[in-house]
């Protein structure tokens, strides 16, 4: 019950804080400009023996590109999200179904309770970071970006936050 609080908590202050962003027009499109360039090429994220250097946006977040079930999904990198929160749209392009009846409150909202279903994605990756069978969350209405939660950056030995970038590496 703990845990599920926990979860419950984590995707209401996501939900509560994710707001469109200023060049949110293509949800689809791979969030490689959030990455710090490396030298000579401004559109690769910084990949260097392991780690991702991504900058801080202009609404204040983190962003990634991860692979889920070989597509590309841009996700908000959200360290107090429990687990990994999909948009409808996002789970729908994995390939993950629902039944709306089996829909149920998963987080509070500032507009009420959040709505979703548990999910399971079986192949995810963040740059060099991969994970299986990773714990998620499909909330069908009122998520405008999906959540990169701890159900997979656990598995990332070492993530911090300094200045305007966070770094995932081992």
């Amino acid at each position: 019950m703990k845990g599920f609080v926990i979860t419950v908590l984590a995707i209401a202050v996501g939900v509560a804080v994710v707001a469109p962003r200023e060049d949110s027009a293509d949800k689809s499109a791979p969030a490689q400009a959030s990455a710090v360039a490396t030298a000579g090429s401004s559109d690769e994220p910084a990949w260097s023996g392991g780690a991702m250097v991504l900058r801080r946006e202009g609404d204040g977040h983190f962003y990634a590109t991860a692979e889920i079930e070989s597509g590309d999904y841009e996700m908000l990198v959200d360290t107090g999200a429990s687990v990994v929160a999909l948009t409808a749209q996002d789970a729908r392009n994995i390939g993950l179904e629902w039944d709306q009846d089996a829909l149920r409150p998963v987080a509070q909202g500032a507009g009420g309770p959040v709505m979703g279903v548990p999910a399971t994605i079986h192949d995810m990756s963040v740059g060099d970071f991969e994970a299986h069978d990773v714990e998620a969350i499909i909330v069908p209405d009122g998520l405008p970006v999906s959540l990169l939660g701890q159900s997979f950056l656990r598995h990332v030995p070492n993530v911090q936050i300094a200045n305007d970038t966070l770094t995932l590496s081992d």
